[in-house]
């Protein structure tokens, strides 16, 4: 199983609250209706940062990343043609620009190995 993993940042001047309500709300939604891309996807996953950061053992400032986004697919094969569908480029990416500072966004491919 391939999957694409993206550590993200919202857009600068959106608060915290509007860029979650929003990738939760909005962007995921408007993605299931695009068949040309979601028909490449196996699972999707959506991790939001909390508020407590102070939690976690030996932070106490803010998360580099307001979530991460996890997208499985079958192969690399489909990662490029997800990636590469016309509606993708012209629609999804646009909504992405409405709530992510992409220039500070990463991703990585990864191959999801199970340990258990």
């Amino acid at each position: 199983m391939i999957k694409l993993v993206g550590m993200l940042k919202r857009k600068p001047g959106m608060t915290s609250e509007e860029f979650h309500r929003y990738w939760r709300e909005r962007h995921a939604p408007f993605v299931q209706t695009i068949p040309e891309f979601t028909r490449y996807v196996r699972k999707y996953v959506q991790s939001h940062a909390t508020a407590d950061q102070a939690t976690v053992p030996g932070t106490n400032s803010a998360p580099p990343f307001d979530g991460l986004a996890e997208i499985w697919f079958d192969s690399i094969d489909d990662v490029r043609n997800a990636f590469s569908e016309p509606r993708y480029v012209s629609e999804i990416r646009a909504d992405e620009l409405k709530f992510l500072d992409l220039p500070n966004c990463l991703s990585v491919i990864v191959e999801e190995i199970a340990m258990a």
